[in-house]
């Protein structure tokens, strides 16, 4: 085999983790308008409560999912794979967005946020290494998907939303399909949550352009963080806190994030 032909087949072999860098959690323009997400409505829970059975097609896509998506990228902790396939994304997503759920791409949620591409939920929580006794920090509530995936791997999730709306609608779909170890607060995240401190893991879904000093302060030693960095440019990075209080870090892709608002703001590198 030639050499050009060597090269040809390496970067056919490296197309598809190319592609889910770059599919992963762009910001979907457009934002301001607001939509019915899923998980409290009528026609997704009994008189009781409860949540209704889910079609058989729904189930499908999400095995589907897990199986092309994520195993075939390397994802293989089967916890999180138990996760990504338990946790319904259909019931987290905007109603007239639930056709496209198990699609391998992020969906807009409104309020110019979106819902994670299903790899980059998958990898994020395989990065955090969780153990199941394991409390985790989330900056950026969303829908509420990200945290309902974490609970299935840790004990406790502790997740903040600068947004009011997304965060108690997040409150409600979480609490009607039962999630009772994640713990929603209306805030801005950037100061983290000191009076739960400190957590074994912090997972950021929104990107700053610096690494938030008072998270790595709630971060345990040993511990780790997974967050995107950057402002137009964005590196998926992990932070692993060292007994002396500073921290390893990693760069594991390229991301693409809405962008962390708030406090964060105010402390950006001098060339923004």
């Amino acid at each position: 085999m030639t050499t050009q032909a060597r090269r040809a087949r390496r970067a056919a072999a490296a197309a598809p983790a190319r592609a889910a860098a770059v599919l992963s959690c762009w910001l979907l323009l457009g934002g301001g308008t607001a939509f019915a997400m899923g998980g409290t409505a009528d026609d997704d829970h009994s008189a009781s409560g409860t949540p209704r059975a889910e079609s058989g097609a729904e189930l499908a896509a999400r095995r589907a999912m897990v199986e092309q998506q994520i195993r075939a990228r390397g994802i293989a902790k089967p916890e999180v794979l138990a996760a990504m396939e338990e946790v319904p994304r259909h019931l987290f997503v905007a109603a007239g967005e639930r056709a496209e759920a198990y699609e391998d791409r992020p969906l807009p949620i409104g309020h110019g946020q979106t819902i994670s591409q299903p790899y980059v939920v998958a990898l994020m929580t395989a990065l955090a290494g969780l153990r199941p006794d394991a409390r985790v920090l989330e900056i950026g509530t969303g829908s509420g998907y990200q945290a309902a995936v974490l609970s299935r791997v840790a004990a406790q999730v502790y997740t903040i939303e600068i947004v009011e709306p997304l965060a108690e609608l997040a409150r409600r779909t979480l609490a009607g399909l039962g999630y009772d170890n994640v713990h929603v607060r209306v805030g801005d995240g950037y100061r983290g949550w000191p009076e739960a401190a400190p957590f074994d893991a912090i997972v950021v879904t929104a990107a700053p352009t610096e690494i938030p000093a008072p998270l790595v302060e709630q971060l345990k030693p040993g511990g780790r963080m997974v967050l995107p960095v950057g402002d137009l440019v964005q590196d998926l990075l992990v932070l692993t806190k060292r007994p002396d209080g500073g921290y390893d870090r990693s760069t594991v892709i390229p991301v693409r994030f809405v962008p962390m608002t708030g406090e964060a703001q105010h402390h950006r590198p001098p060339s923004h």
